[in-house]
């Protein structure tokens, strides 16, 4: 019985072995999160649809149908990167614009789970959304799409990820439902802390990077919560946030943004987290 227990222990440590060495380091994983703005506002343009470099790659959180991808595999990172019926976002041209400025021999992929009109107390910890009675029928359906709790879902997309490569980084794109919320800052740093914990990473080396809402000087409806976004480094040291101004934004509702304004900032997220890891951007997006 002991030399049985002994060979199922050894068996365990060979295989916890076989896949820390199965990570290929050079494949940086970014996980993204957030509510409408991450998601991306319907609106792909053809130009967006071409020349994306294969060493780009997204994790399809969802099955896509139409565009035959299976949820828990890479592909290469065309949009729409977070659901079928998403559109152009920040992650896009942020891999764009990592993969043109990196050496050749790394691979970039992103991971993105977010629910439009969604508060970050959706992605607490011990949030059950499916619970929520009250929720708009839309946005019950989109927590559907994440099993009915999309923190333990970016979590186990975030683990299944973490097989193929290493996590670099963390993108939000969070804050018009929580209007004038002073207590957001520390909202994040709870969701935050959870992810270094529950994916066992350390926080120095992934730092978080969160965007602004649309800008006051696109007249964005929700431009003074970019006062509370600015103040989140002094609650989380190792973030960082990516301003917003002038990304043009969609007129009618000046809360998303246009593609034009998703590919300045996309390309402003990108801009940052290559100086963070020791790169300038050098290269076209």
């Amino acid at each position: 019985m002991k030399m049985n227990l002994r060979l199922v222990v050894l068996a365990g440590w060979l295989l916890s072995i076989a896949n820390t060495f199965s990570q290929d380091t050079n494949f940086w994983i970014f996980l993204c999160f957030g509510q409408s703005n991450m998601e991306g506002f319907p609106g792909i343009q053809p130009q967006d649809q071409t020349n994306v470099d294969n060493r780009f790659q997204v994790l399809a959180a969802v099955d896509f149908p139409k565009m035959g991808r299976r949820k828990g595999h890479w592909y290469p990172g065309v949009p729409p990167l977070c659901r079928p019926s998403t559109g152009l976002c920040p992650a896009d041209y942020f891999g764009r614009t990592m993969v043109a400025n990196v050496p050749k021999n790394i691979r970039v992929g992103v991971v993105i789970v977010a629910v439009a009109g969604c508060k970050i107390e959706l992605f607490e910890q011990t949030n059950n959304p499916a619970d929520d009675s009250n929720a708009p029928a839309l946005k019950k359906n989109r927590n559907q799409a994440y099993g009915g709790n999309p923190y333990r879902y970016l979590v186990a997309m975030a683990k299944l990820a973490q097989r193929d490569g290493v996590i670099k980084g963390i993108l939000l794109h969070q804050g018009e439902s929580n209007m004038n919320d002073q207590e957001w800052p520390n909202k994040v740093k709870g969701v935050y802390d959870n992810l270094m914990k529950d994916l066992n990473l350390q926080a120095e080396p992934v730092p978080l990077l969160a965007g602004e809402v649309v800008n006051a000087d696109q007249q964005g409806a929700c431009a003074s919560m970019n006062r509370i976004i600015d103040g989140l480094p002094k609650t989380i040291p190792n973030s960082y946030v990516i301003s917003s101004a002038g990304c043009a934004a969609i007129p009618p509702d000046h809360l998303h943004f246009t593609p034009a304004g998703y590919r300045e900032l996309g390309t402003r997220y990108a801009e940052k987290m290559l100086s963070v890891l020791g790169y300038k951007k050098t290269g076209p997006e």
